[in-house]
C-alpha cells in the first residue's frame, strides 16, 4: 500500500480551507485509487460520502481517459467532521468527463471537493455541476482547475459552481481555476453563493405548507441537476435518502 507522505499546509493551494488539525490526525493517508478508462470505453462511478459525524474521510482518485473514453462521476459529499473528495483527470483525445456533486453540511464540519481536468491532447471535453447547502459553522469548498495543454486545441470545459447559506455563520468557498496554454479552445466557469429564495418560501408556505418541508423542497430542487444522468435505479435512491436525511439534520 503506497502512502502520501508529506502533511499538508496552509501554502499548499488544494488545502488552504480545510481542516488541518483533522486531516493531520488521519495521516499518512493512502495514495489516490487509480483508475484507466481504455480507448472508446465508458465507466460511471456514485460516491456517497456519508461517514459518522465524528469520523475523518478522504477520498482521492487518479482518472486515466484514454482516448475518445468517457466517465461519469456523481458525488455526494455529506458525512464526518471533514468530508474530502479528490478527483485528478487527465483526457487524451476526444475523452469525456463529467461530474456532479453535491456538498451537504451543518455544524462545524469541513466539506471538500477538489478537482483537477488535465486536457494534454485535442477535442477533449469535461463539464463539472457543484452544489452546496451549508448549515450552522460549516464550511464548503470546491477547488477546481481545468488545466488546457499548448497542443490541446478544441477543448471544451465548463465549470458551475453554487451554494446555499442557510445561516451567516456558515462558509462557502469556490475557487474555479482555468491554466490554458492553447489557443483554440472554449472554456468557462461560473460560481454563486446565495441564501433561499424568501419569495418562494413565503408562496409554498402560503400554499399550506409547513416551513421546514418548504425549505426541504427548494433545496432538493437546488442540487437536483447534480443527479442528472444516474442511470442505475438503486444508487439513485441511495443518493436521494442520503440527500434527504442530510437536509433533515440541517432543518
Amino acid at each position: 500500500m503506497s502512502l502520501a507522505l508529506a502533511l499538508p499546509t496552509r501554502r499548499d493551494e488544494s488545502w488552504r480551507y480545510s481542516d488541518l488539525e483533522a486531516v493531520a490526525s488521519v495521516w499518512p493517508i493512502r495514495a489516490p485509487e487509480r483508475i484507466e478508462v481504455a480507448p472508446g470505453e465508458e465507466i460511471a462511478r456514485v460516491i456517497v460520502q456519508d461517514a459518522a459525524p465524528d469520523a475523518v474521510a478522504i477520498h482521492d482518485y487518479a482518472v486515466v481517459l484514454g482516448a475518445g473514453a468517457r466517465a461519469t462521476f456523481h458525488i455526494l459529499n455529506t458525512g464526518g467532521r471533514l468530508g474530502r473528495v479528490t478527483i485528478d483527470v487527465t483526457l487524451h483525445e476526444g475523452a469525456h468527463f463529467e461530474l456532479g456533486g453535491a456538498m451537504l453540511g451543518g455544524g462545524d464540519q469541513t466539506l471538500e471537493i477538489v478537482t483537477t481536468m488535465r486536457h494534454i491532447e485535442p477535442h477533449a471535453t469535461s463539464n463539472q455541476v457543484v452544489r452546496s447547502v451549508l448549515g450552522g459553522r460549516a464550511t464548503g469548498s470546491y477547488l477546481g482547475k481545468v488545466a488546457v495543454a499548448r497542443h490541446a486545441q478544441k477543448t471544451d470545459a465548463s465549470q458551475s459552481v453554487k451554494a446555499m447559506l442557510l445561516a451567516r455563520t456558515a462558509t462557502a468557498n469556490a475557487k474555479p481555476e482555468l491554466e490554458i496554454y492553447a489557443d483554440d479552445v472554449k472554456c468557462a466557469h461560473g460560481a454563486t453563493v446565495g441564501e433561499l429564495d424568501a419569495s418562494a418560501l413565503f408562496y409554498l408556505m402560503s400554499r399550506g405548507i409547513a416551513p421546514a418541508e418548504a425549505k426541504a423542497l427548494l433545496l432538493r430542487g437546488f442540487i437536483a441537476d447534480v443527479f442528472d444522468g444516474v442511470t442505475d435505479d438503486a444508487a439513485r435512491e441511495r443518493l436521494e435518502a442520503a440527500a434527504s436525511a442530510a437536509l433533515e439534520r440541517m432543518l
